[in-house]
């Protein structure tokens, strides 16, 4: 068969990419056509300061990406995925109204207690399912409502992420369904937008966009961009517009009940079930159900993942100590183990900033020795993660009932070889590592479901599992790294 181009636009908090796929009727490969930076934008108002993500510059990469591809041929359709619970505002005319604001902004600070003053945080969780972040799309706008009235009051449509940058590439608004599912205003269910929820926490239906489920064409490139950037008709599909249900469609598994750790400036953490599982032990653990392709639920956690060691390394580099990731981790691999444990969700870990000195303040003030070398410092980060991975896997068992016996390990994460050992050492299972651009191939092949050559998420897997490689890290040391847990854990919930 005639070889079939697409193209696959990934936005990470961090970065973004525009990538070709190409396919052979057996074989899916890709190639890198354009990289760039995500970086937020601090502008300093009044009285406070606001990040911002730079949407103007974050399409014209994407445009950039569309130019760069023209030299291979015409690519017959464009997918888009970002990260979650972030969104744009639009006037009845269509037109954005501001820049989208970063979700580490401090604005939506103490509106989680706010939230649950209209709508009683059980039956919040019983009709969403998702984990409680100040940073999930209800309550930052429930913020807007109240701290940008003037603004809202414009505001006609709400598109997130995806959403927006489809809309700008078709014309045609929509909201896919795994990136609604982050947003904690959608029946997990009924996998529709919760009027209730709505009513109760005051934000208004009407700004809301239709859901649809990925795999759907959206629209065409508009004549516009055709005609500006000299390209042809390609077709928008709606693809998972979360990035980790990408990643997570690409998992290349061949059993029905596996653990997927999708690695990258986040860490998600969880399984893929028929249906969503809302019980009191999973409230209670802060287990969130988001929505993935085939009309499957990832039943997963939210965990701050590479952004630790990421920031952390900008501090570095900020005062004049530029390392490479590969030597970073060889300097953690050169450090004492298990001498200390922080919790990466701690919310002093969140906002930017200098993470190690709030590693070693976290350390001092828990009566653990204080990291002070930069390989101890990120050998801590790497143990706890790895630890909380374990917590998380205690915590989707006893909610599910069932026993797992694999992680599989996708995203950036599967590069460091220290922690996917570490991920192995502290679960007590194997970790299959990769593979690394399983978001770009989720991406991908979703849009090869949309054209009809692929036909569910067991074709999707089996044609990732012809594409690429894994490797298996076995678990090691497990009785040191059990009694570290028991340590950690204490820490960890204390």
């Amino acid at each position: 068969m005639p070889e079939k181009l697409l193209l696959a636009a990934d936005y990470g908090a961090s970065s973004g990419r525009v990538m070709l796929g190409k396919y052979d009727g057996n074989k899916l490969s890709m190639e890198e056509l354009h990289r760039f930076s995500n970086d937020p934008v601090t502008l300093s108002q009044k009285s406070s300061s606001t990040m911002y993500w730079d949407f103007l510059r974050l399409f014209h990469e994407l445009k950039t990406g569309i130019i760069k591809s023209r030299a291979f041929g015409q690519a017959e359709s464009i997918g888009v995925d970002t990260w979650g619970v972030d969104y744009g505002l639009l006037d009845k005319s269509g037109c954005l109204l501001g820049n989208p604001i970063h979700y580490r902004d401090r604005r939506t600070e103490g509106m989680l207690e706010k939230a649950f003053l209209r709508m009683e945080k059980e039956r919040l969780y019983e009709i969403t399912g998702n984990q409680f972040m100040e940073i999930n799309t209800a309550f930052q706008l429930m913020t807007d409502m109240e701290q940008r009235q003037e603004l809202f009051r414009q505001a006609d449509r709400m598109l997130l992420m995806p959403d927006l940058f489809n809309y700008y590439l078709s014309g045609e608004m929509v909201s896919e369904y795994t990136i609604a599912s982050t947003t904690q205003m959608l029946d997990a269910r009924e996998k529709r937008w919760s009027s209730e929820v709505l009513n109760r926490l005051g934000i208004p239906e009407a700004i809301l966009a239709p859901v649809i489920m990925p795999g759907n064409r959206i629209g065409s490139l508009r004549k516009e961009i055709q005609q500006e950037l000299e390209c042809g008709p390609a077709e928008v599909i709606a693809v998972a517009g979360h990035d980790t249900q990408s990643a997570l469609a690409a998992v290349p598994a061949s059993e029905d009940s596996f653990i997927f750790l999708s690695c990258g400036t986040w860490s998600l953490f969880g399984t893929e079930l028929d249906e969503p599982v809302i019980s009191a032990q999973s409230y209670a653990c802060n287990i969130t159900n988001e929505g993935g392709c085939g009309q499957k639920t990832s039943f997963l956690k939210n965990i701050i993942g590479l952004w630790l060691i990421q920031e952390s390394r900008r501090q570095w580099i900020r005062e004049g100590r530029e390392y490479g990731f590969g030597h970073l981790e060889t300097m953690a691999m050169d450090s004492t183990p298990f001498r200390s444990f922080i919790n990466p969700d701690a919310p002093e870990f969140v906002p930017s900033g200098n993470i190690p000195e709030r590693i070693r303040n976290f350390c001092q003030k828990s009566g653990q020795p204080i990291p002070e070398s930069v390989g101890s410092i990120v050998r801590c980060i790497d143990e706890s993660l790895a630890m909380k991975y374990r917590m998380s896997l205690d915590e989707i068992q006893a909610c599910t009932g069932k026993k797992y016996h694999a992680i599989h390990l996708v995203g950036g994460g599967a590069q460091s070889a220290l922690l996917c050992q570490m991920t192995a050492n502290a679960c007590q299972i194997p970790v299959f590592a990769g593979p690394v651009e399983a978001t770009v191939y989720g991406n991908l092949a979703i849009q090869l479901m949309a054209s009809g050559e692929l036909g569910n998420l067991g074709e999707i897997r089996s044609l990732i599992c012809n594409s690429e490689e894994v490797k298996i890290y076995e678990p090691q040391d497990t009785g040191m790294w059990q009694e570290a847990y028991e340590r950690c854990r204490d820490i960890i919930e204390g």
